[in-house]
């Protein structure tokens, strides 16, 4: 992800400023996401693994990345309080 993307990126619902969720914390949402355990804001379960993500800097919420885009809406963040 670009430096100077994430700089102007911020969360749509805080405002707070995104980063990109570290390897160990993506590792254990992908074992989750394939245990059926994650669901977006919508109730969704994610079914697929998210090869990137961001994450706020209070560690709250997380947005996927797709294909090299962050997809910044909210029915797409996981609250990462509520499931860890």
């Amino acid at each position: 992800m670009d430096k100077k993307l994430l700089d102007i990126i911020c969360c749509p619902m805080t405002k707070l400023p995104l980063e990109l969720l570290a390897t160990d914390r993506l590792d254990n949402l992908n074992a989750a996401i394939r245990a059926g355990e994650i669901k977006n804001r919508t109730a969704s379960p994610l079914t697929d693994e998210l090869s990137a993500a961001l994450v706020t800097r209070d560690g709250r919420h997380v947005y996927p990345v797709r294909d090299g885009i962050p997809i910044l809406l909210e029915e797409e963040c996981i609250d990462w309080s509520d499931q860890f």
